[in-house]
């Protein structure tokens, strides 16, 4: 799922702040400095893209991130590759454009995958 610039913000300030934060310390922690109406507005879509979940404190909304970092660009991934015309295709010119590193991270995500389905 993509997500614009203000999106990308706020969601990096909810996943620093996983207890959550209100409307009015979003747009402080943010360096552009939107106005809280803004930042409400992007935050009913993104709690509508279901990225964050909001419940009343008083007489605010405290929001927080609804899956961590991680959760949400393993999904991104998924996402992206189902829509691969060629997925097969997709993924070799993703691994060979990736790191060293990412790539073991691969061989080594896939073989405890293989080791789990195996148990099973």
């Amino acid at each position: 799922m993509r997500l614009g610039n203000l999106e990308r913000s706020i969601m990096e300030a909810l996943w620093r702040h996983p207890d959550g934060m209100f409307a009015q310390q979003i747009a402080n922690a943010l360096p552009s400095k939107p106005a809280v109406t803004t930042v409400l507005t992007v935050l009913v879509r993104l709690s509508h893209k279901e990225l964050v979940s909001r419940h009343r404190e008083g007489r605010a909304h405290l929001y927080k991130a609804t899956a961590d970092r991680d959760a949400f660009v393993a999904e991104s991934m998924r996402a992206a590759l189902d829509q691969a015309g060629d997925v097969e295709a997709a993924v070799m010119r993703f691994v060979g454009a990736v790191s060293p590193e990412v790539t073991a991270a691969l061989r080594a995500a896939l073989e405890e995958h293989e080791a789990d389905r195996d148990s099973r």
